[in-house]
């Protein structure tokens, strides 16, 4: 048996050895996790237990598993990939009770997250880490691991990725609604939080995203309409489980769907109410123009009911709101028009969209854009709160993101790149995406990655639904953890040494300034520059 230890950054594929340089050591802050790999080759198939020992149980174990990926990347995308072609590759975590089974002639990942919670002690840890088969060692390895007497503080960054009830519901076979979509919810926003995320999308109404014109998605409406002649009537007790339960799981902060559809604002989005003998009819949808005096006079009506119960609730300063998804030039006149109306009845929310054009900020419409990080410089330093976001489309320019087929390297790195920009929120559409493109299909994650050929895979998801009903991570889900790490990281620091010396530390040695399509393209940089923030930390405290 042949084993190394890795870094986080290193996908290993089954059908090649790694070439990576071998891990010895790092260091972690009191309240950090960190991850690293062992990498397995056996000859014969084997059933080993992986025994650590010298961190306490402060640790956890995965096998990672390879999913099939079709779409690698799209035909005018950069070269900082590790593969462009499809294949199996290494993704998804498994949690590991007992042994892990070990197949014969391939390469295999063992992932090893590390978590001393603040419970263990400052100071230098030897971890011995070896696999046993039936009482025999068949490999072992030393890690030294420094945990630094500091904590990292809380997340600042306001994080959302886009999470879709939906996907839940088809591939659970389970009813909105029901004591089982309560229960699998829970655990998804519980793994979604405790990997960064504190703002969650919250369906008001079936979130009018990635629709085909004239198609629907299966409907997840927290909020209970009737409707009597030109009256509404609103029960917000699905919404107040909702968010109660969000709060158990320490969301922040409550992203309110579309009230529009994407892509212009041009309809309303699919909206059911109760007749008088409790039947479900829709209402609103794809025949619904938002200049419809019906939908416009619903949406006062609604308006005026949530933010009463929001207010009652506590959560009014906590809560966002929509308008269109990703409008373009085009679109500017008719979104205007409901951005105006939106900015009134819901008056002193904030409003955020993902748009990329500085003329929508430009008329006042939007006071929050977010736009993706390859347009970014247009908005740096222009507008109150700089936010930013990514998607398919960022696979050129080098821009971060977090496909299955991209380094890791190039996903951590836009932790760095946050900090640099002073960036308030950062969005993405798929937390849990589980369809084709314009939902037209429902997909099984773990058999179709690229929302049925139409987006690079990885773009739609970065969980999978477990037997159990409960949440599996993806190893881009931890690796973008990491890089929330770092940005925390870098903002302690900088409370203790100042933010000159933090941007110091941070570009020490760089040809060119850190920004988001520049940037050492290399594990050892972004390995080694963490290691030298914890280093002034040490200095510092």
């Amino acid at each position: 048996m042949k084993i190394m230890l890795l870094s986080s950054l290193i996908k290993v594929f089954s059908d090649e050895q790694p070439v990576a340089s071998e891990v010895t050591g790092f260091s972690v802050l009191k309240n950090e996790r960190a991850s690293f790999q062992i990498a397995v080759f056996s000859e014969d198939e084997k059933e080993t237990e992986v025994k650590i020992e010298g961190f306490g149980d402060s640790f956890s174990i995965f096998k990672v598993r390879e999913v099939p990926v079709g779409l690698a990347c799209f035909d005018d995308a950069d070269d900082y990939f590790l593969r462009k072609d499809s294949g199996m590759y290494p993704d998804c975590l498994e949690p590991v009770c007992g042994t892990v089974k070990i197949d014969a002639g391939k390469w295999q990942s063992i992932w090893i997250e590390l978590n001393p919670d603040g419970k263990l002690d400052a100071g230098d840890y030897k971890l011995d880490i070896s696999l046993v088969s039936s009482g025999k060692v068949l490999g072992s390895k030393e890690l030294c691991v420094e945990i630094i007497n500091v904590s990292l503080p809380k997340q600042e960054l306001i994080y959302t990725n886009w999470y879709h009830c939906d996907g839940l519901l088809n591939y659970y076979d389970i009813e909105a609604m029901s004591e089982d979509f309560w229960q699998v919810n829970r655990s998804f926003i519980k793994t979604a939080v405790d990997h960064g995320m504190n703002m969650i999308l919250t369906p008001l109404f079936t979130p009018p995203l990635d629709t085909a014109v004239g198609g629907e998605r299966r409907t997840v409406q927290l909020v209970g309409v009737k409707r009597r002649g030109a009256k509404y009537f609103f029960d917000f007790r699905n919404l107040k489980k909702w968010i109660d339960l969000c709060l158990e799981c320490s969301v922040e902060y409550f992203e309110m769907s579309h009230l529009f559809t994407q892509w212009g604002a041009k309809h309303a989005p699919k909206i059911v109410a109760a007749d008088r003998k409790g039947r479900l009819k829709k209402i609103f949808g794809w025949k619904t123009r938002t200049h419809s005096r019906d939908y416009i006079n619903f949406l006062r009506q609604f308006a005026a009911a949530l933010t009463r119960f929001l207010e009652k609730e506590g959560v009014a300063d906590r809560c966002f709101f929509h308008i269109s998804d990703e409008p373009g030039m085009g679109d500017l006149p008719v979104y205007r028009k409901r951005a105006e109306l939106i900015n009134e009845i819901f008056k002193g929310y904030p409003v955020i969209d993902a748009l990329s054009k500085f003329e929508f900020y430009k008329t006042g419409c939007v006071k929050l854009p977010i736009p993706a990080e390859n347009h970014i410089e247009d908005f740096y330093g222009r507008v109150d709160e700089l936010w930013t976001y990514y998607c398919c489309g960022q696979c050129r320019e080098y821009v971060s993101n977090r496909f299955m087929a991209m380094p890791s390297q190039r996903t951590r790195v836009i932790g760095c790149q946050l900090y640099k920009y002073d960036v308030k929120g950062f969005l993405q559409w798929g937390y849990n995406f589980y369809n084709s493109s314009h939902s037209k299909k429902e997909i099984n994650p773990y058999e179709v990655t690229d929302a049925g050929g139409s987006f690079p895979a990885g773009d739609s998801f970065v969980v999978y639904p477990s037997a159990d009903k409960t949440a599996l991570p993806s190893l881009r889900l931890k690796v973008f953890y990491d890089a929330l790490q770092d940005l925390r990281a870098l903002k302690l620091l900088e409370s203790l040494a100042g933010r000159e010396k933090t941007l110091a530390v941070l570009e020490d040695g760089l040809e060119t300034p850190l920004d988001f399509s520049n940037y050492p393209r290399n594990d050892a940089w972004q390995l080694g520059l963490r290691e030298r923030i914890n280093s002034e930390i040490k200095k510092h405290i």
